[in-house]
């Protein structure tokens, strides 16, 4: 009896156009990461375009009282958050690199690893993890919610220009706090070495503090500052643009959040990896 292995009518066909099919979707996803990746840019560059231009003909760009009250939430409101997490990290990290190092006699090691991992690493991206999940997604559902009941377009009815307005202080507020809540992060994490040597490896405070002190270097300590202003700028620019471009109603305004935090995220991680390869590459 004959088996008609044959495939069925179209298969061929449809086999043939998957790698095409392929193709297309990723270069359809690729051009859709570069219109993002160009829109964020230009509307960094309009929001300083459209600040400075006003500071420029002497007028006030955005209230001063808006600015002090986005600092608050961002900076103050946000120190618990960082210090406890950043406290327990250094803990964790303190105690097990401590045991790991110990089988060596090498346990003095410790307060300069975590001192040096938190200030120049650590320290800068939980700061910038902690704040694209807490302020990021604040601010983006703030601006979703207006622009879906149309006040931004009333703010524009009036003469006001939304990107000075709206967003330059909430992104000046997060340029301006994250290199200090980052320096917090990195204090509560040294704070917690220096419990957990004293504890378990006999170090004394003193002993301690002049093992961190002879450990960092200056490019250390300006390398996670230098980090902390670019995740507060790149923080507060996706949370306002994602709010900003809304649509859908409610539910635009609950998808626009997720994909903020999520954005904000992968930006953030993937910023400071580029920006340590750069680093070692041009100043070994």
């Amino acid at each position: 009896m004959a088996v008609n292995s044959s495939p069925p009518p179209g298969t061929a066909e449809t086999l043939v156009n998957a790698p095409a099919d392929l193709v297309a979707e990723v270069g359809e996803k690729s051009r859709s990461v570069l219109q993002e990746i160009g829109s964020m840019f230009w509307f960094i560059i309009n929001t300083i375009t459209e600040t400075t231009d006003r500071i420029r003909r002497g007028r006030v760009p955005f209230r001063a009282s808006s600015f002090f009250r986005y600092t608050e939430r961002a900076g103050v409101g946000s120190v618990p958050l960082v210090a406890m997490v950043s406290f327990f990290l250094g803990l964790t990290m303190a105690l097990l690199t401590g045991y790991q190092l110990e089988r060596f006699g090498m346990e003095r090691l410790v307060p300069g690893l975590v001192a040096i991992a938190f200030t120049r690493e650590l320290g800068p991206l939980l700061t910038g993890i902690m704040l694209a999940a807490r302020i990021g997604a604040s601010f983006t559902a703030e601006l979703g919610t207006m622009q879906v009941s149309e006040e931004v377009e009333a703010i524009e009815a009036m003469g006001i220009g939304p990107l000075r307005f709206l967003v330059a202080p909430r992104m000046l507020a997060l340029f301006a706090l994250v290199p200090c809540l980052s320096v917090i992060s990195s204090l509560a994490a040294i704070f917690a070495s220096a419990l957990i040597s004293r504890a378990y490896f006999n170090i004394a405070f003193v002993y301690f503090q002049d093992l961190v002190v002879h450990s960092l270097l200056i490019r250390d300590i300006v390398t996670g500052v230098l980090k902390s202003f670019m995740f507060g700028l790149l923080i507060g620019a996706i949370a306002c643009y994602r709010g900003l471009t809304v649509k859908g109603g409610a539910a635009g305004v609950g998808t626009a959040t997720t994909s903020s935090v999520v954005t904000a995220i992968t930006v953030v991680i993937g910023f400071d990896t580029v920006f340590n390869i750069v680093y070692i590459v041009f100043f070994p």
